[in-house]
């Protein structure tokens, strides 16, 4: 299901975008969550990372571009479609790697068609892929699937849903091409945080039943991280 945030601070057009979202994923017969909020420190608090985000920028506070790039920097990579009414920021919005920029007032083909490429895209992002190879033979690796990857002896051991990967390499290499929901939490391990189970101390238990360990100067950012992925998927 997807999760989609609309950020807007006036009622009347925060209700009309909510309208026609709904009629784009009736046609689509697609499945989402949807929550709206009247300024970005409302959605920033929540600490959920949607997977669509439909933001105005001149907002109460904090303008939509300081609020997504905040998101960026704590990780989101939800995709983001700008809707205003002021065309002067349309080129900051390549900056935050925005699906769309759309003037108000809102034409119903023109969002349709950001929302589409929105939906893509994430889609895409679901089904990105690592491609291993070892002595000749190339092993695609879904990231969704990847509950965590270690480092020992200058060996990378990727543990997936369906088995266990291995190659050379380093775990710095290996941390810039997982993006997301992946998190460096000792300088042995990256945790994929929609499997962690809980943390105990400086024990992870991860789906299946893996330990991992989180060092002390993370457990702070490692717990941030895990409360945003159960607001995300709406646990209290």
């Amino acid at each position: 299901m997807l999760s989609i945030a609309i950020c807007e601070d006036e009622t009347c057009f925060s209700a009309h975008i909510a309208k026609l979202l709904h009629r784009y994923l009736a046609d689509q017969h697609l499945n989402a969550s949807i929550e709206s909020y009247s300024s970005g420190e409302e959605l920033l608090t929540t600490g959920r990372n949607p997977d669509i985000i439909l933001m105005d920028i001149e907002l109460p506070g904090s303008n939509g571009m300081e609020i997504i790039a905040h998101l960026r920097e704590r990780g989101c990579r939800g995709q983001v479609i700008f809707i205003t009414a002021y065309e002067k920021y349309v080129f900051q919005a390549f900056d935050v790697d925005a699906v769309h920029y759309i003037l108000k007032p809102v034409e119903d083909e023109k969002f349709f068609r950001a929302m589409g490429r929105a939906v893509k895209r994430t889609e895409a992002n679901c089904e990105s892929v690592l491609l291993l190879t070892k002595n000749n033979l190339h092993t695609k690796i879904f990231t969704k699937d990847i509950l965590y990857c270690e480092v020992y002896d200058y060996k990378i051991f990727i543990e997936t849903l369906y088995g266990r990967f291995s190659y050379t390499g380093t775990l710095g290499s290996l941390e810039k091409q997982l993006r997301g929901d992946f998190f460096r939490c000792h300088r042995s391990y990256i945790v994929n945080m929609s499997h962690v189970l809980d943390r105990n101390g400086e024990a992870v238990t991860m789906a299946g039943g893996g330990r991992i360990f989180v060092s002390r100067r993370k457990k702070q950012e490692f717990d941030r991280r895990l409360l945003e992925m159960c607001r995300r998927e709406g646990i209290r």
